[in-house]
């Protein structure tokens, strides 16, 4: 059971995989939908199988201090291929626009937060937003981070929506999608936290250094 958090993992990444597949030849959008469904249940339960059978400290497999960033790759893959999708086979110009956005508000907020592109909490540079002013610097991370989410159900309202399914199965997973994300924000606080980890992240580094000082 140990290895259930990280196949989990790996079988998000493959389904990212698929669905970069599908957009290359013309898949369904059922079956990108689907397959996104059950991408987010893997989601939904790697983070919890690793807290629950955890490794023993000297057991650890070398690869495990590197799970975040591969749930994070499959994450980003996966929203990524679905955007290719909704390119390729669905709406041209909507699915430029939305990695266009993507591009510059990622790009645009790393400069801006941390100094430089691929920044994190660990490297930011002196002159950083971050590093002279956290409060404003939290609220562009964390506002960043809400608008990725919404993009990410915006996308999959798009593909649902140029399934074949009858209008009322395809309002009905709209409404029961709209729901599930309004539980998952106001009640599961540990989705809260992934959300903003690296605005929380930035804060304890800043601690840190002002108590060294």
């Amino acid at each position: 059971m140990r290895y259930l958090a990280d196949i989990l993992t790996l079988s998000r990444l493959i389904i990212a995989i698929v669905i970069f597949i599908l957009a290359l030849t013309g898949g369904a959008p059922e079956v990108v939908f689907i397959l996104f469904i059950i991408a987010e249940l893997t989601d939904a339960f790697d983070g919890t199988c690793a807290r629950k059978w955890p490794f023993p400290k000297n057991k650890t497999p070398k690869y495990r201090k590197y799970a975040a960033t591969f749930d994070m790759v499959a994450d980003v893959a996966l929203a990524g291929f679905q955007v290719i999708f909704v390119i390729l086979q669905i709406n041209q110009p909507l699915g430029l626009a939305i990695i266009i956005y993507e591009l510059v508000s990622s790009i645009g907020g790393d400069l801006l937060v941390y100094g430089k592109i691929l920044g994190h909490p660990d490297n930011c540079t002196k002159n950083s937003l971050a590093s002279r002013n956290f409060p404003l610097a939290k609220k562009i991370i964390l506002t960043r981070r809400y608008i990725y989410t919404l993009c990410i159900g915006f996308v999959n309202a798009v593909i649902l929506f140029a399934t074949s399914w009858p209008d009322p199965v395809k309002y009905g997973l709209f409404a029961f999608g709209c729901s599930i994300f309004v539980f998952a924000w106001f009640f599961l606080r540990q989705r809260r936290q992934n959300i903003s980890r690296d605005a929380v992240d930035i804060e304890k580094k800043l601690t840190q250094k002002s108590q060294r000082k």
